[in-house]
């Protein structure tokens, strides 16, 4: 799987090291989950976590996100092909889709959504309806969002014609 840099994908990484802990007792029982991310914080939960293989796409880490971007980290993602991107973002819009304010935290996410076979989507309450400067997924992108309220209907009719299955958690 790939996770992405931000504050929700950040909580399933915390999942993951949690599940991590209490694998069975012969790590042969359970096969090994690779985990690919451009995200410091991250990176840092899920490095000593067992059953977890860490993968750290490297770049210029961005001082207010802890997530590496550039050229490099584009290159390295397209170099990927995870079975499930966990993907943030800023804003998922019915019209502009979802979006982020730096441009090259967008060509990262851009990236992501184009290398993995499923794109999943975490986002909460608040950055839905919500558009920032710079798209870097369309709708039709993704398969799956999950957050923590009911969309907007306009934004759950765009959802639904898009044929993204959403969840509520």
């Amino acid at each position: 799987i790939l996770l992405d840099a931000g504050s929700t994908t950040e909580a399933l990484a915390d999942l993951l090291s949690r599940r991590a802990a209490v694998a069975p007792s012969n790590p042969a029982d359970a096969p090994e989950l690779v985990v690919i991310t451009h995200a410091v914080p991250i990176a840092a939960k899920l490095s000593s976590a067992p059953g977890i293989a860490l993968q750290i796409l490297g770049g210029r880490v961005r001082g207010l996100t802890q997530a590496a971007v550039g050229q490099s980290t584009v290159e390295a993602a397209h170099r990927m092909r995870p079975d499930i991107a966990f993907i943030g973002t800023n804003g998922i819009h019915s019209t502009f889709g979802l979006s982020t304010p730096d441009p090259e935290e967008a060509a990262v996410k851009a990236a992501f959504v184009h290398s993995a076979r499923r794109i999943v989507v975490l986002a909460d309450s608040s950055k839905l309806d919500a558009e920032t400067l710079v798209q870097f997924a369309s709708l039709k992108d993704l398969d799956t969002l999950i957050t923590d309220n009911e969309p907007s209907p306009e934004l759950a009719a765009a959802l639904t014609e898009a044929g993204v299955d959403v969840v509520i958690a």
